[in-house]
């Protein structure tokens, strides 16, 4: 509400009587007004500098103060606890479980290193910033999903919006920072935490899945999660991060 106040295009929740969270038999629940639209297309460098300019207005707003109830995007709630939840949960296969605790250890090492070394102001996040939460629609676009605000590093709803090749990405983060920087300032110095927060969305996404695993609709809906081929999937593309995350962090031109 506060950013839809601000004019900022987010697809606010509907008020009634003053408030945006119901309850109906034991249940809680907000109602959103219906919006289309489809995801931004990957790598257009004109729609990502028109993105980079709505991400610095929520930027310029969100910096304003912090969250009150919201936790703060960190190495230890994001991805100690993350594999905790696989491990203590059992949903590793057993043949599996040595190579993807190794793996999945290794790799945190190396993100609590980068964490350590990179300096960052925490400010309110959308925090799941991804095309698939962003809605293209007559050259507008409206940011829906924010059910995932967190404090953390501005970057973070940065990074998803890059993809391709190395060269790529260079060329997509300039567009987005160049738009950015007209409404907040964008700090240089947050760029060796891009793959080291994709490390941390990798094992998020996993304990995501299996803390949720009760709910009847995901196991319908992601039959995949407890087979072999997807945690030796994950195991190799653990592996990949590990080497990304050691990799020159990505800088602007």
């Amino acid at each position: 509400l506060e950013l839809a106040e601000r004019e900022i295009p987010v697809v606010a929740p509907l008020e009634r009587d003053g408030q945006t969270l119901h309850t109906h038999a034991g249940f809680r629940f907000a109602l959103f007004p219906r919006r289309g639209g489809r995801a931004p297309e990957p790598g257009n460098l004109d729609q990502l500098y028109r993105l980079g300019q709505l991400l610095g207005r929520m930027h310029a707003v969100s910096a304003s103060h912090p969250f009150e109830h919201r936790e703060t995007l960190g190495v230890e709630n994001f991805g100690h606890a993350s594999l905790s939840t696989l491990l203590d949960g059992g949903f590793v296969p057993r043949s599996l479980l040595p190579a993807y605790e190794s793996v999945a250890r290794d790799l945190l090492k190396r993100v609590e290193d980068v964490f350590a070394r990179t300096d960052f102001q925490p400010i309110r996040l959308h925090g799941d910033c991804h095309p698939g939460n962003i809605l293209a629609r007559d050259d507008a676009f409206y940011l829906v999903d924010l059910d995932d605000c967190r404090m953390g590093p501005s970057v973070q709803d940065i990074w998803m919006m890059l993809a391709g090749e190395r060269h790529e990405r260079l060329g997509q983060l300039s567009e987005l920072v160049e738009g950015y920087n007209e409404f907040h300032d964008f700090t240089p110095r947050e760029l060796p935490l891009i793959e080291a927060l994709r490390a941390l969305r990798l094992l998020h996404y996993s304990a995501w899945l299996a803390r949720r695993w009760d709910d009847p609709a995901f196991p319908m809906s992601f039959p995949w999660f407890g087979s072999e081929r997807y945690w030796g999937d994950q195991i190799l593309i653990l592996r990949e991060q590990m080497s990304a995350v050691q990799e020159e962090p990505l800088k602007l031109f």
